[in-house]
């Protein structure tokens, strides 16, 4: 019998990722679950509190909540303390997970999110341009050495399972490997199948607030046209997002609204709006289970979610004037809810976890994969 133990990067959100972690649990409830840290008011109890997570010692330090985004960094020095008996280790990871060990001999299969957006120049969160020149001249260190132990973790992979194409494509061109299997994540798309709505006249986009978001491209697309827009969600970027959009009375921020409002948001507006390169995007399927179109940026996980002129019509440039002129040809009554309904049941948890289980017990069975074509026994 295979002794099998899980990963996470860490646990101080509760996010696409987390609600990833915690289906494959169900897969494996007997798994132990290693990550960094465990910031348990901010998850919900179920399942979490019933996992068997082993956390690392940056799990004791001071103020995990307010520093939990700097303690992130801490990854590769933490994960080089944990040790495993499991002959097959299954991560879940952006960055530090995918380092864990297996018992000499073992496998570690990675469901990658994506290669570190922060490292790999995906759309940097934080710009350092205006900053004072010994602050850019120690990030560029710290990065560099980042990246050298980015591209070593991964090579302790055994096999990748990517979440996305898009994620795949990542995976070839930063590590120069090709993951063995693509298995999208798990969307609760039964929450909207019994809450429709009358389409409104605002649109809706759902993200945290940070910089790779781009919701400064619907703000700015809106303003141009002048029609309304509604805002979910909370993050580092809100201050600036909201000073873009000062002034105009029809861009409104709902703040962070809990999942029974995100429903009702979602069923009447008039199209969801979905502007970053995501690495697969679950609002904007999220959106399409809940009846609505979807205007997306031609890129990233959306060209494999968003079907077009059926469940919703992409823009081709990640500008505002590309967005304002995807937005002023819209016409919702194009759509039929039914068929973004469908397209969204692809993604139901059950089609999940069966995928994921078939994935895992055919890679844990092949050879190692060493480069994008040559495997040794």
């Amino acid at each position: 019998m295979v002794r099998r133990a899980l990963a996470h990067d860490y646990l101080y959100v509760h996010g696409g990722a987390e609600r990833t972690l915690a289906e494959a649990h169900a897969i494996w409830p007997d798994a132990p679950v290693h990550t960094l840290f465990y910031l348990r008011d901010r998850l919900p109890a179920d399942p979490f509190a019933r996992m068997d997570l082993r956390t690392t010692w940056v799990d004791r330090l001071p103020a995990r909540s307010r520093l939990a985004r700097l303690y992130g960094l801490l990854q590769p020095l933490a994960f080089a303390t944990v040790r495993t008996h499991a002959d097959e280790v299954v991560s879940f990871a952006s960055f530090g997970a995918k380092a864990i060990d297996p018992v000499p001999g073992g496998k570690h299969l990675c469901y990658c999110f994506t290669p570190p957006r922060f490292l790999w120049g995906l759309d940097r969160g934080t710009d350092l341009r205006g900053r004072a020149a010994p602050v850019r001249a120690a990030d560029a260190v710290v990065r560099a050495w980042l990246r050298r132990w980015d591209r070593a973790a991964a090579g302790r992979v055994t096999h990748f399972i990517a979440q996305s194409r898009a994620v795949d494509d990542r995976i070839a061109r930063i590590y120069g490997r090709r993951a063995g299997a693509i298995v999208y994540p798990p969307v609760v798309v039964d929450r909207f199948r019994d809450r429709q709505g009358v389409a409104g006249a605002a649109y809706l986009a759902v993200a945290r607030l940070e910089a790779f978001k781009r919701i400064d491209l619907a703000i700015e697309a809106c303003r141009r046209l002048g029609v309304p827009l509604r805002i979910a969600g909370a993050g580092v970027d809100e201050t600036r997002l909201r000073a873009l959009a000062a002034g105009d009375p029809l861009i409104t921020f709902l703040g962070a609204i809990p999942d029974d409002a995100v429903v009702r948001e979602m069923a009447t507006c008039r199209a969801f709006l979905h502007p970053a390169d995501e690495d697969f995007g679950i609002a904007a399927v999220e959106a399409q289970a809940a009846g609505r179109p979807v205007i997306a940026y031609a890129g990233g996980g959306a060209l494999e979610t968003v079907i077009e002129g059926v469940t919703g019509t992409f823009f081709r440039e990640p500008t505002a004037e590309s967005l304002a002129v995807a937005l002023s040809g819209f016409d919702p009554g194009r759509y039929h809810p039914d068929d973004a309904r469908a397209n969204a049941a692809r993604f139901a948890p059950d089609r999940f976890r069966a995928a994921l289980g078939a994935a895992v017990a055919d890679l844990g069975a092949r050879p190692r994969e060493i480069g994008p074509d040559l495997t040794v026994p």
